[in-house]
């Protein structure tokens, strides 16, 4: 937006300050110097003819002192203009190329000062500010790089140590057949951790770069969370999980139904993980104007403020103790996969006592209208299924 003066104006109306950005370096007030200066030179310049006239100096000297007193106010002119170019157009353009410089050289601490405050920048203030935010962002880049490539090395060479290690266990022939089998599953585990980082990895990098195009289509949620939570019947037995399930009967939603199918396993996988024998995991779903909620719940070790802080990260793994089951990726695949859906996840965790992962859905009309809900709640080693209707 831009004033009456042909300013633009920053910011937004009421409390805050309005922020001008100046359209000219060279203001119209310094224009009205030089006019001044020019007119008190002439005015000058009168008097001294005057005084010579006066005094009846020879020809020469009347031609002479104005030459010099004009020279001396050209050279002053020129001097003064000279010092107002350098200060308000190479000091700065030259400090910005230096830091240009450095950026190219891989320096992202570099910093450009403004030259006027906050209150009185001008466009080329605005072009410094906009370059300093733009290292900032490479510098966040670059770290997120490194920390990458270090994360990515670290959780390589782990399984490929695995690899290694059993391979010459079973090279040397040595031990006995039960011993060789157990050589074996290991490698096979090694080897299923190292294509679950790079499938991950990949589909993590797709999504972040927008290279999936999401299908899209209407159908029903409730129908695909019955089915993951079936395909980890297995780990519920296992470590005698008491599963508890509330859910209507139908939610349609829009999405993608094999994206979305990975969210719910990561959610389901984690909490079956972290989970205590004899724990208890709760997954309930209920529909609310506008969207479709779900949510995972466990009695598992819960996490620490720091590790809600940045658990979407890649490769954070908050709990140490269960790192050789995941490689950190699941849960920044999730909150992508969610962002492309125009979803949302939420976290309440507390140490020792669990967490809960609410995933918020955009709603899609229901063909049916069908509000019946249902409790189901199967202990982990119950055949029957306990329903209750609310």
């Amino acid at each position: 937006m831009r004033n009456e003066n042909g300013k633009s104006i920053r910011g937004q109306e009421g409390g805050e300050v309005r922020r001008v950005i100046k359209d000219s370096r060279f203001p119209v007030s310094l224009f009205a110097i030089y006019l001044g200066v020019l007119f008190l030179m002439s005015g000058i310049h009168e008097g001294l003819l005057v005084l010579m006239n006066k005094r009846g100096w020879n020809e020469i000297i009347q031609t002479a002192v104005p030459m010099l007193y004009w020279g001396a106010v050209a050279v002053g002119l020129t001097l003064f203009t000279r010092k107002k170019i350098k200060d308000t157009y190479e000091a700065p353009l030259h400090r910005l190329a230096k830091a240009t410089r450095q950026v190219a050289g891989g320096d992202f601490s570099v910093y450009v000062p403004t030259v006027h405050t906050a209150d009185r920048l001008d466009y080329l203030d605005v072009m410094i500010l906009d370059f300093n935010k733009m290292v900032e962002e490479l510098g966040s880049v670059e770290t997120l790089k490194t920390d990458f490539v270090s994360n990515f090395s670290h959780e390589m060479k782990t399984p490929i140590a695995v690899i290694k290690n059993y391979a010459e266990l079973l090279r040397t022939g040595n031990g006995t057949a039960e011993e060789r089998q157990e050589y074996a599953r290991n490698i096979e585990e090694a080897a299923g951790r190292l294509s679950d980082l790079i499938s991950n990895i990949l589909r993590l990098n797709k999504l972040e770069n927008q290279r999936i195009d999401p299908e899209m289509e209407t159908y029903d949620l409730c129908a695909q969370l019955e089915e993951c939570i079936l395909q980890y019947e297995e780990l519920w037995d296992e470590k005698d999980l008491e599963l508890e399930i509330e859910m209507e009967d139908r939610a349609f939603v829009q999405a993608d139904r094999s994206l979305l199918e990975l969210v719910w396993n990561n959610l389901l996988s984690n909490a079956g993980k972290f989970t205590e024998p004899g724990g208890m995991v709760t997954v309930w779903q209920r529909t609310a104007k506008g969207y479709v909620e779900v949510s995972v719940a466990d009695t598992g070790c819960g996490m620490a403020p720091e590790s809600l802080r940045h658990i979407f990260d890649k490769f954070y793994q908050g709990d140490t103790s269960h790192s050789r089951e995941g490689n950190g990726l699941g849960l920044a695949l999730v909150r992508r996969i969610l962002i492309l859906m125009n979803g949302e996840i939420q976290v309440e965790s507390k140490e020792g006592e669990g967490s809960v992962f609410t995933v918020r859905l955009p709603r899609t009309e229901e063909r049916e209208d069908r509000n019946r809900i249902t409790g189901n709640r199967i202990a982990g080693d119950e055949k029957d299924v306990e329903v209750t209707e609310l």
